[in-house]
């Protein structure tokens, strides 16, 4: 009896070891901040309490040259990667990323169109959107037509200095719907139709370039509408009377992308599909205010969270998805152009 016990615990603790060192450490690369702090909450602790092994959390700019040397050098030390939606495309395009399954994530239409592509998964949605303070207008803006409407809404406007998001905005002020923005700007007449739409505009623009600044222009009655990222209106919503318009938003991913070569790449892509998980997304988007990339995990959350989100069934149906092949095509040609309208 007493040998049988003994070769049992034995059993056991081979097994226990077993399972320890088929659990590997996965080194995993964000962008740091309070995003990275919402990971470690709702991916890394979790994954690690259940026995998956350890999740060695790292952080960097979206420096795509890290990437490519250790790639290209067969030296890969990197498991996982957040990529900007560009950035993914590239980085698919020149053989950086290993591809991705669909069907480990489940069933595609649980996830917000867009989501899955063929090197990474967007794993979570964010907005750039029409804000204003409600403190200091009368009327409440519905459109990017009312933006425009200086008449009706007088007072100064923020823009994003850049042509992204600046001409899909003055094309649907322009009468465009939101979802044949793209089509319309790919064409030259597009393109002067939207430079047209900005010169009415252009005397009432005060520009921004850093994301922390609409909130503070608004907040200040330096604007009375702005163009900004919805998570930092959402961030400062308890202290002002900020709102968002999110019809005519264009949303965009942040998603997980696996370097080619990475050695636990097997694992990595368990990891990836974990935090895709309805529970998962629940928590990173109670941390901050970006909207879950899993469909599921909108009816999980408060309707004060749902509020914020921008993959709320209502606030993403008349919004627009960044198209990134349009800007990798024409981004560099547009920028300039911008550049070189803007300081007439």
């Amino acid at each position: 009896m007493l040998r049988t016990m003994k070769l049992t615990a034995m059993t056991l603790g081979m097994m226990c070891a077993a399972q320890a060192m088929a659990a590997a450490d996965l080194t995993v690369i964000s962008f740091g901040g309070a995003n990275k702090t919402a990971q470690e909450k709702a991916f890394y602790a979790p994954w690690e309490k259940a026995g998956n092994g350890k999740i060695i959390a790292g952080e960097y700019n979206g420096e795509m040259a890290k990437v490519k040397t250790m790639v290209d050098t067969k030296s890969v030390s990197w498991d996982l990667v957040e990529v900007e939606s560009p950035e993914l495309a590239r980085g698919c395009s020149e053989d950086m990323f290993e591809e991705i399954d669909p069907a480990i994530l489940g069933k595609k239409e649980d996830y917000v169109p867009g989501a899955i592509q063929t090197c990474g998964v967007g794993f979570f949605v964010w907005s750039t959107v029409l804000a204003y303070n409600a403190d200091k207008l009368k009327t409440a803006p519905t459109s990017w037509a009312d933006f425009w409407n200086v008449k009706e809404f007088p007072g100064k406007r923020g823009l994003r200095k850049g042509a992204k998001y600046t001409l899909e905005f003055a094309l649907m002020a322009d009468g465009v719907a939101p979802k044949d923005v793209y089509k319309v700007l790919a064409s030259k007449d597009g393109q002067d139709r939207a430079f047209k739409k900005l010169d009415e505009l252009k005397p009432n623009i005060q520009w921004w370039e850093a994301g922390a600044q609409p909130p503070q222009y608004l907040q200040s009655g330096d604007v009375v509408m702005s163009s900004a990222y919805n998570g930092r209106i959402a961030a400062v919503a308890k202290e002002s009377n900020l709102k968002v318009v999110w019809t005519g938003g264009v949303y965009d991913f942040d998603s997980w992308a696996i370097p080619k070569g990475s050695k636990n790449a097997a694992e990595a892509k368990k990891f990836l599909a974990f935090t895709l998980g309805a529970d998962q997304q629940k928590t990173y988007s109670e941390n901050i205010a970006y909207g879950p990339a899993n469909t599921k995990a909108v009816s999980l959350l408060t309707a004060e969270n749902q509020a914020n989100m921008p993959t709320k069934a209502e606030n993403i149906a008349n919004q627009v998805q960044l198209d990134v092949a349009f800007w990798t095509d024409n981004g560099e040609s547009l920028e300039q152009r911008f550049t070189a309208w803007a300081a007439k």
